[in-house]
C-alpha cells in the first residue's frame, strides 16, 4: 500500500487529492482539498503572475504540506498547467516555489495535461471503452483553453486545442458584461466563432454519439443535479435553460458553490452544449475525474501497480495515420519505410541502445515522413517539421513530437550537431542523441524505398564483422536505391561505426 499526493496547480484553483494504492491495482481517494487562487487571471490579462499571487500559492502549498505530513504521504508529484505553462516568469515562479515550500514544480505541456485527463477517464474502464467505440468526444475543459478528443470505432482520430478556457472566456468578456442584460449569449457568440472551423474540418466527418465531459467541477453538478452520470442530451438542454436563466447567487447556492465558482458555471456549460450540438450526440458522460486522478493513475502504472486497459500507443499511431491522410502522403511508401524501419531497429538492439518507447517515435516518423509535400515539394522536410510541431498527438510528449519532427527534417536536409542546433532548439543532450540514432536508422531505410514504386518487398538484416548487412528482396533493378542508401549511410556508420551494405537478393519465385 502507497500513499501518494498529487496537486495541481490550476489556471483558477490550486487542488491537492490524496490516494491509498494498493498493489492489488486499486486507487482509493481519500481527502480532496482545493483553494481558490486564480492565476489564470493574471496570465491571461497581463502575461505573467503577479509576486501578490506568488505569495498566496506558497502559503497555501505549505499548508498542503502540513496536510500531507499528517497522512504520512510516501510520494507526491506537483504539476503547473496553462497558467504557469503561458505566464513570461515561469522560471522565476517554480524558482520561488522551490525555495518557499521545497516543492519542485513540473510545468506540463498542453499535450502531457490532456493525457493525464485521458487517463483518468480511461481507468474508469468498461464504460469507457463502450463510448469511444460508438464514436464520442472528450471535451476537456480548462482555464486557458479547451482540448476536443475525436474517437471512432475505439481510436483516436483527431485531437485539437482551442484557447478557449472558460477563465479566459470570462477574462475576454469582462468589459462587455455590463453592456448587455444576455450574458450567455455573448459567450455563445464568441464560442461560435472558434467553433465554426472545427466543425468543417473534423465533425463534419466523425460520427459521434456521445460527449465525454473532463473538468474540475461542472461533472460534479451535473451529477447532483442529476443524481447521475451519463444523460441525454435532452435533459442536459433543460439544465441549461436553468443555468442561463438564474442568478450565479442563486445557482451558488442550489448547487453548494462559492460565487466564484458559479460565475464561471455559465461558460463552462455554454461550451459543452455547443459541441454536444455541433456533433450532434446524444449522450452527455460527465465521470467527474480531474488532472489529480490522472496523476495517480500515471503513477500507479510506472510504478507496475496497476495496469492499463487502454493503448495509448495505439491511439498515437493511429492519429498520425489520419493526419498523414490528411496531407496526402503516399500511404503504401510510408507503411514500406515503416516496416523496414523498425526491422532495422530490432535487428540492430544490440549496438543502438534504444527503448521501446523510442520504437514508436521513428515509426510515427516513418507514418509522417512525406507530410510536408502537401505544402511544398521544393522544401518538404522543413514544412513536415512544422507541420509535425503544430500538431498534438496525445500520448507522446512535446519534447517526443520534436525528436520526431527532427527524424522526418533531417532525413531530407543536412544532419545538424548539438552545437548548431543548441541555438534554435531547447532540445537536451539526451534527447538529441536518441534523435541523431533514429535518424541514422530512418535514413537507411528510406534510402532502401527510395522509389515510389515501393519495388523492395522485404529485407533481412544481419551484422557481419564491422558491417551492417541489409538484403534487399527485389525483382526489379536497385539502381536508384543504392545511389540514395549510399549517400545516406554516412550518419549511420558516424553513429554506430558499423558500414551498412545493401545486397539485392532478386526473387526467383
Amino acid at each position: 500500500m502507497k500513499t501518494f499526493a498529487a496537486i495541481d496547480i490550476g489556471s483558477y484553483e490550486l487542488a491537492m487529492k490524496i490516494y491509498e494504492i494498493s498493489g492489488k491495482g486499486t486507487i482509493k481517494e481519500i481527502d480532496y482539498i482545493r483553494k481558490r487562487i486564480e492565476l489564470g487571471s493574471d496570465t491571461y490579462n497581463t502575461g505573467k503572475i503577479s509576486l501578490e499571487r506568488v505569495d498566496e500559492l506558497c502559503n497555501a502549498l505549505l499548508e498542503f504540506k502540513t496536510i500531507m505530513k499528517g497522512y504520512k504521504v510516501d510520494d507526491l508529484r506537483v504539476y503547473g498547467t496553462s497558467a504557469i505553462r503561458e505566464t513570461k516568469n515561469t522560471l522565476i515562479v517554480t524558482e520561488q516555489i522551490k525555495l518557499r515550500t521545497g516543492f519542485e514544480v513540473e510545468v506540463l505541456s498542453n499535450s502531457e495535461q490532456r493525457f493525464l485527463h485521458s487517463k483518468a477517464v480511461a481507468s474508469r474502464g468498461e464504460r469507457f471503452d463502450e463510448l469511444i467505440k460508438d464514436g464520442a468526444a472528450i471535451v476537456d475543459i480548462g482555464g486557458g483553453s479547451i482540448q476536443v478528443s475525436l474517437y471512432e470505432d475505439s481510436h483516436l482520430k483527431t485531437t485539437q486545442n482551442i484557447r478557449l478556457g472558460i477563465l479566459r472566456i470570462r477574462e475576454i468578456l469582462a468589459h462587455l458584461e455590463a453592456r448587455t442584460t444576455d450574458y450567455a449569449s455573448l459567450v455563445s457568440e464568441l464560442v461560435d466563432n472558434h467553433f465554426h472551423y472545427f466543425k468543417e474540418l473534423y465533425l463534419s466527418k466523425t460520427k459521434i454519439s456521445s460527449v465525454i465531459v473532463v473538468d474540475d467541477y461542472i461533472s460534479h453538478i451535473i451529477q447532483r443535479a442529476f443524481g447521475k452520470e451519463i444523460v441525454s442530451t435532452e435533459e442536459y438542454r433543460k439544465f441549461i435553460k436553468e443555468v442561463k436563466e438564474e442568478k450565479p447567487s442563486d445557482l451558488a447556492k442550489k448547487y453548494g458553490l462559492s460565487g466564484e465558482y458559479a460565475s464561471l458555471l455559465v461558460p463552462s456549460a455554454i461550451l459543452i452544449r455547443k459541441l454536444v450540438k455541433l456533433a450532434d450526440a446524444v449522450t452527455i458522460w460527465a465521470p467527474g475525474v480531474s488532472l489529480a486522478d490522472g496523476m495517480a493513475f500515471d503513477y500507479a502504472q510506472n510504478e507496475k501497480l496497476i495496469k492499463n486497459r487502454h493503448d495509448f500507443e495505439d491511439d498515437v499511431v493511429y492519429c498520425a495515420t489520419e493526419v498523414a491522410k490528411r496531407y496526402k502522403s503516399n500511404v503504401e511508401r510510408c507503411r514500406l519505410v515503416e516496416k523496414i524501419a523498425l526491422k532495422l531497429f530490432d535487428e540492430t538492439k544490440k549496438i543502438h541502445g534504444l527503448t521501446k518507447r523510442d520504437r514508436l517515435l521513428l515509426r510515427i516518423a516513418a507514418i509522417l515522413s512525406e507530410c510536408g509535400k502537401y505544402m511544398s515539394l521544393e522544401d518538404a522536410a522543413e514544412c513536415s517539421y512544422v507541420i509535425i510541431m503544430a500538431t498534438e498527438m496525445i500520448g507522446i510528449t512535446h519534447a517526443e513530437r520534436e525528436i520526431v519532427a527532427n527524424i522526418v527534417k533531417f532525413n531530407k536536409v543536412d544532419f545538424e550537431y548539438y552545437g548548431e542546433m543548441g541555438k534554435k532548439s531547447l532540445m537536451t543532450a539526451e534527447s538529441y542523441i536518441t534523435m541523431a540514432k533514429l535518424t541514422a536508422i530512418f535514413r537507411l531505410a528510406d534510402g532502401v524505398c527510395r522509389s515510389y514504386r515501393t519495388k523492395v518487398n522485404d529485407v533481412k538484416v544481419s551484422i557481419k564483422d564491422s558491417n551492417l548487412v541489409i538484403n534487399a528482396d527485389c525483382d526489379e533493378s536497385l539502381i536508384l536505391e543504392r545511389g540514395f542508401f549510399e549517400r545516406k549511410a554516412g550518419l549511420f556508420e558516424e553513429e554506430f561505426t558499423i558500414k551498412p551494405v545493401l545486397v539485392h537478393k532478386k526473387n526467383r519465385g
